[in-house]
């Protein structure tokens, strides 16, 4: 449980070092999603989820990476719950962001 615990304050620690740089994202996607509100809906709910499963498949492969890791070194169960879990974040994040492009593209 305390695993659980420490990578939840990492994960809140790390968020709030990135609030500033991921700002003007956040503001730039909404005024995107009031722009295309009209189209949104023409999106196709298959077409997010796969971009948002491709795109979780592919963080599944490059995240430990980043960490210097690899799937092999994923021995511990909390490990593959962490993995899994931001390349889930990744992918809903990709096509949450993707959304409004697509719309965009829609005749």
């Amino acid at each position: 449980m305390y695993e659980i615990w420490l990578a939840m304050n990492i994960a809140y620690e790390t968020a709030l070092g990135l609030v500033p740089a991921l700002a003007p994202l956040v503001l730039m996607w909404a005024v995107m999603m009031v722009i295309n509100r009209k189209k949104l809906k023409r999106v196709k709910t298959v077409t997010l989820a796969a971009v948002a499963v491709l795109l979780s498949l592919a963080a599944v492969l490059a995240l430990p990476s980043l960490s210097k890791s690899t799937l092999a070194d994923m021995g511990y169960w909390v490990d593959w719950a962490a993995l899994l879990g931001m390349a889930a974040g990744v992918g809903v994040a990709a096509a949450l962001l993707l959304w409004p492009v697509l719309a965009m593209r829609q005749r």
